[in-house]
């Protein structure tokens, strides 16, 4: 087969950093390369398909409907290789390094914990830790970027394997100066009438509560403010306008040293399941065992 007309590389990785960037001169600089270079390399690969893949559209460069095709598999094939490279450089490196991808409330407050833990057990073993958004952690599990998730929702894919890691509860929370730090029980009917900061939109957590709020017929709540952190949400309770929904894990500590305090709802609790997200293909990773063996307790294996 004939494989002389296909791009290289570095027309895909300039348009991707057009896009991504907003511009020529952006994606120059992200290149490290002049601009005369970056629009050498997108002529050359519209030379390749034999159509513009970008248009100047009030004065700013767009994707042509060819370009979002070739944009798509442009990340797709690029990503595909950062993970080839990756694969290559574990084996050259015995596979002792773990690439684990989690999600934001996990990474900040469970994480840390699991890695000293890990790193006592397992001193010759590596893990390079990235935190993201859920959707995100899935893409990346699903191209092979990632050798194991911790997740705060099952990924829905053919090729991703999830086991149950452990339950948790979102309790609802305000600070110690709010109108309801003194309650013990309220009323359900009583939460679409107070004021909430929360997590923001398709945020793991924040999907957890719409659900759970709909599934009770309470479709709108008065949302004063989102934040994309934890703790951030935490420091706002504690000057006493806002309630939250928070996950148990991060906020005992809290709740246990009075700052937080946990208002219990009748007849309504959010209850989830944390996962481990493995890729089908990549099951045998002596590092990802090792690390699932520890979160459940099991005794280290001799390495």
């Amino acid at each position: 087969m004939e494989y002389s007309f296909l791009p290289d590389l570095d027309g895909w990785t300039a348009l991707r950093a057009v896009v991504e960037k907003g511009g020529v001169s952006e994606a120059a600089r992200k290149l490290h390369i002049g601009q005369p270079a970056v629009s050498k390399r997108l002529r050359a690969l519209e030379e390749c398909y034999g159509m513009p893949v970008l248009e100047r559209v009030s004065g700013r460069l767009k994707l042509t409907v060819a370009g979002e095709q070739v944009y798509r598999f442009a990340v797709q094939v690029l990503d595909r290789h950062v993970a080839l490279r990756e694969d290559l450089q574990s084996l050259s490196r015995g596979l002792n390094t773990l690439r684990l991808e989690v999600t934001v409330a996990i990474g900040e407050h469970l994480l840390p914990d699991l890695l000293m833990r890990f790193s006592e057990q397992y001193p010759r073993y590596k893990v390079a830790s990235r935190l993201g958004y859920g959707r995100q952690i899935e893409a990346r599990l699903e191209t092979g970027l990632a050798d194991l998730a911790l997740l705060e929702a099952a990924p829905d894919h053919p090729d991703v394997m999830v086991q149950k890691w452990m339950e948790d509860e979102l309790w609802l929370v305000c600070g110690a100066k709010h109108p309801l730090a003194g309650a013990e029980l309220v009323p359900v009917e009583q939460l679409s009438g107070l004021n909430y900061v929360l997590r923001e939109k398709r945020s793991a957590v924040r999907d957890a509560v719409d659900r759970a709020l709909q599934g009770i017929g309470i479709q709108n709540i008065r949302v004063a403010l989102e934040a994309g952190s934890t703790d951030t949400i935490v420091e706002m309770l504690m000057r006493g306008k806002h309630v939250s929904f928070l996950p148990h894990f991060a906020v005992q500590e809290r709740v246990d040293d009075g700052s937080l305090h946990r208002i219990k709802v009748q007849g309504f609790r959010i209850m989830r399941t944390l996962w481990i997200a493995r890729h089908r293909d990549y099951l045998n990773h002596p590092v990802a065992e090792a690390f699932i063996a520890m979160m459940r307790g099991q005794e280290p294996a001799t390495v």
